[in-house]
């Protein structure tokens, strides 16, 4: 197991405390060695919640925060909630309720400006946005860039991070390119569910041992993540909240000492500016 100095933290995950596994992942992250946990809201869909505005979002980030709380009682280090509009509610909007794209991405943008204020009060440590990783029409995938320019020029105010959803790529140096035009920093945007090589943004690197690797190897900042969805309808999707820390050992084993500390130590800071060592606690469960 991960000597219990060292930091690990997950960059991408979600938790539901009504519907899924909630604290219980987390409890299985922290005996395998899991320190600090980055928490996503979960899609507003997959909490119930219809949204017809921005204001409709509160209850699904209200949710998110009393869980992030609740995980960072628990854990040796702490957890931190990212807060926003998954990519894929475009579809939902223009598709089930007939609504225009533009009218859908400004609904959209709303509920990333309720987030945005979560940041602003220091409740939250970042913002999510991107845009669909499949196909859709024309009007819909511009709708869907507006909303994602939007979430960076409130990082950019805001100065925090943005996680991006969006499709697959090792190449996302025109995205970074927009976000650098608001004033946000390339590094500060975050591709969720990378792999080990990735152009533009920092990259959030599914824990597969290949992708792994080549991040390693390659030398440049990374994060590590799960994508842990917690849903019971999907109990094999994707990766389960014990890989994190697992990958880590592997890591260590492989010789990648350095890379471990560039993933959970100076990419953090670097991307979000939070130090996993100061608030890491070895002999507590709470940093």
């Amino acid at each position: 197991m991960t000597d219990p100095d060292t930091p690990v933290l997950d960059n991408h995950l979600h938790l539901d405390p009504d519907n899924g596994r909630g604290l219980a992942a987390v409890d299985d992250f922290r005996r395998m060695g899991g320190t600090h946990l980055i928490v996503v809201n979960k899609p507003s869909w997959h909490l119930g919640q219809d949204v017809e505005g921005g204001e409709e979002f509160r209850p699904v980030f209200d949710r998110t925060l009393d869980v992030v709380a609740e995980a960072a009682d628990r854990l040796p280090g702490t957890a931190w909630p990212v807060l926003g509009v998954h990519p894929g509610l475009v579809t939902r909007l223009v598709d089930d309720r007939g609504l225009s794209p533009e009218r859908a991405g400004d609904l959209m943008i709303e509920g990333l400006e309720l987030a945005a204020d979560y940041v602003a009060e220091g409740e939250a440590l970042g913002l999510k946005s991107g845009r669909p990783h499949y196909d859709v029409p024309e009007a819909v995938w511009e709708a869907s860039n507006r909303v994602m320019r939007r979430a960076f020029s409130l990082g950019a105010d805001l100065d925090c991070a943005v996680q991006l959803h969006t499709e697959e790529s090792e190449d996302l140096t025109v995205v970074a390119g927009w976000a650098e035009e608001t004033g946000l920093p390339a590094h500060r945007v975050v591709k969720h569910y990378a792999s080990g090589r990735l152009a533009g943004p920092t990259p959030s690197v599914m824990s597969e041992k290949d992708w792994l690797q080549e991040a390693a190897e390659r030398g440049d900042p990374f994060l590590m993540e799960t994508d842990f969805v917690d849903d019971p309808d999907r109990p094999g999707a994707v990766l389960g909240p014990k890989t994190v820390p697992r990958r880590v050992d592997w890591l260590e084993a492989e010789g990648h000492a350095e890379a471990i500390r560039t993933a959970h130590v100076e990419t953090p800071r670097l991307v979000y500016g939070v130090d996993t060592e100061a608030t890491l606690d070895p002999g507590g469960e709470n940093g």
